[in-house]
């Protein structure tokens, strides 16, 4: 990757970092090749790394989390461009910190819909890691969301959706023209245990199937 990069992460990121940042860019690359050319790509992994660093707590992913969110964030512009189109309608779920009631919802449609859909998350001040009794209530269902993190949303994000979901982001929740937008109001589980996050995570099963027959796409 070009020195500007080097001297954007030099200060908190290992030689094994670095090495592992450059290794993200040749992949994603390869992934886009034809799509986008070099310097965008190093561009989207930068800031798309610069959106963890200050706040993670784990710098050994920072590189991984860094890849996952440049990709998806190239995927969304090639579909608002024009250079991407699979038909698959696209479902964004927006909250606050990205930590619970969006990723329960992610995980939901990701199970039941499998790539029929695309879904993504976001939130307006995202947390440092998923909720564990969101993680604990979902596995009680047999998804498992414990991979997930909590990321913020990007305009090309948000404009590559067909469906925006937001649940509490309030006046924050970013609002584009010719999309459509529900709003789902749920309790929050921050702070909740598990007994508690259950009814919200079985309303937010409820919603997610109505919202897939609603795209013609019932849950499998």
């Amino acid at each position: 990757m070009p020195d500007t990069t080097d001297a954007t992460i030099h200060k908190v990121l290992s030689i094994d970092q670095h090495v592992a940042l450059r290794t993200a860019a040749t992949r994603l690359a390869a992934e886009f090749d034809g799509t986008y050319n070099a310097e965008t790509i190093e561009r989207f992994l930068t800031s798309s790394y610069d959106q963890f660093a200050s706040g993670s707590t784990v710098p050994n992913f920072l590189p991984l989390l860094a890849e996952r969110f440049a990709r998806q964030r190239l995927q969304a512009l090639a579909r608002v461009e024009g250079r991407h189109s699979d038909g698959r309608p696209v479902v964004l779920f927006l909250c606050t910190h990205n930590a619970g009631r969006s990723q329960m919802a992610l995980g939901f449609l990701t199970r039941f819909a499998g790539d029929r859909v695309v879904a993504w998350s976001g939130g307006s001040e995202p947390g440092n890691e998923v909720n564990p009794a969101a993680i604990a209530a979902m596995a009680e269902r047999g998804i498992d969301i414990s991979g997930e993190y909590p990321k913020p949303w990007t305009d090309e994000v948000v404009r590559a959706a067909d469906v925006v979901v937001t649940m509490g982001c309030g006046d924050a929740c970013p609002v584009f023209p010719g999309t459509r937008y529900e709003s789902w109001e749920l309790d929050d589980p921050a702070g909740r245990d598990v007994a508690d996050v259950r009814p919200i995570r079985d309303e937010i099963e409820r919603r997610v199937r109505r919202l897939l027959d609603q795209l013609q796409t019932p849950a499998g």
